[in-house]
This record gives C-alpha cells, sequence and structure tokens, in this order.
C-alpha cells in the first residue's frame, strides 16, 4: 500500500469530524464543562479555604455538577443551545457565591465566556446545490412576448423589465409584491 491510500481514510474521518463540530456550539459547551470540572476539583483541593456544611455543601457540589451537564448537553442538542447557554451563565454567577469563588475564579470566567459563546451561536446554512429557484414560465418570458398593455392574469408575475440605459436590469415592483385581488392599481388611485 502506498501512503496515499492510508491519509485516504484519514482524511475522510478528519472532514466528518470537522462538518460534526461545526454543526454544534462544540467549543462553547467545551468551555462550559471544563469550567464546572474545575469548580468540582477545587471543591476537593485540600485548601481549606471555604468550609461548606449543610445545604451550602450541597450547592457547592450541584452548581458545577449541572455545569458540566449543560456542556455535554450543549454539545448533544444545539437546537436547545439557548436554555443551556443562559442557564450557564447564572450558574456560572452563582458559583462565585457557593463554590470556591467561583473555582477561584478560573472556573466561572470558563462557564461565563462559555455560555457568552454558546447565546451567539447560530446553526450553519447549508447553501443550495445549484444557484437558485428553477426559472418559472413567466420568468422566462421576454418583454416583447408580453402582454403590451393591461394587467398581467391573476396568478403569474410579469418578468423583469427592460433596463433604460443599459446596465443591469431592474425587477418590477410588481413581481416582488404579491397580486391583490381587486382592481390594477392604477384605477384605484384614480379613484382617490
Amino acid at each position: 500500500m502506498t501512503a496515499g491510500q492510508h491519509s485516504a481514510p484519514a482524511a475522510g474521518v478528519r472532514t466528518r469530524w470537522r462538518r460534526w463540530r461545526r454543526a454544534r456550539p462544540f467549543t462553547a459547551g467545551l468551555l462550559i464543562a471544563l469550567g464546572g470540572a474545575e469548580m468540582l476539583v477545587t471543591l476537593r483541593a485540600p485548601l481549606g479555604v471555604l468550609l461548606h456544611v449543610g445545604p451550602q455543601g450541597l450547592a457547592a457540589y450541584l452548581v458545577p455538577a449541572v455545569l458540566v451537564i449543560c456542556g455535554v448537553l450543549l454539545v448533544t442538542t444545539p437546537q436547545q443551545r439557548v436554555f443551556y447557554a443562559v442557564l450557564s451563565l447564572v450558574l456560572g454567577l452563582v458559583s462565585w457565591l457557593t463554590s470556591n469563588l467561583g473555582g477561584f475564579l478560573i472556573g466561572m470566567l470558563l462557564a461565563l465566556v462559555g455560555g457568552a459563546l454558546a447565546f451567539a451561536w447560530t446553526p450553519v446554512k447549508r447553501r443550495a446545490a445549484h444557484a437558485g429557484p428553477a426559472a418559472t414560465p413567466a420568468e422566462t418570458t421576454t418583454p416583447a412576448e408580453a402582454t403590451p398593455a393591461g394587467p398581467a392574469p391573476a396568478g403569474t408575475a410579469p418578468g423583469p423589465r427592460e433596463p433604460v440605459d443599459g446596465s443591469a436590469p431592474t425587477e418590477s415592483l410588481d413581481a416582488i409584491l404579491p397580486a391583490e385581488p381587486g382592481p390594477p392599481r392604477h384605477t384605484r388611485a384614480e379613484r382617490g
């Protein structure tokens, strides 16, 4: 086997990984999960900075655990990114009070930056395989084939108008706006 045959499957795996990672707020979820994990590690540190007893001790473990879960769920279900982003931002701020000053500020900052990135992330729009929608018969007619007087029949939009000075063609306002029932526009203007 040659070197080119071995690199082809690796390139395919890399391409699929990149496509999967870009289809979700991966960096945001990773930062949130790392922030929660860092807070959990600082709770178990033998520093003895803060002593948690009772309900506050439960919150000290609960807030970072929920942050780690939010980070994982953000990567696995990006459709709910706004909820997870807001929840991680709130929990990141709450961790200042409950989890050793937010994991000595590092975990809190990771959770806040990850939450902001998750909130700002938008899904990538897939590009169409072709340049645009198929042309309708009304769009393929030339101005010479169009009726010279009177409105277009109902249900068909007129084609683009010819430019006056030979520059790019301009579209008619009638082609952009939907057809309205009733008399033509020029008769409505005359009535008042």
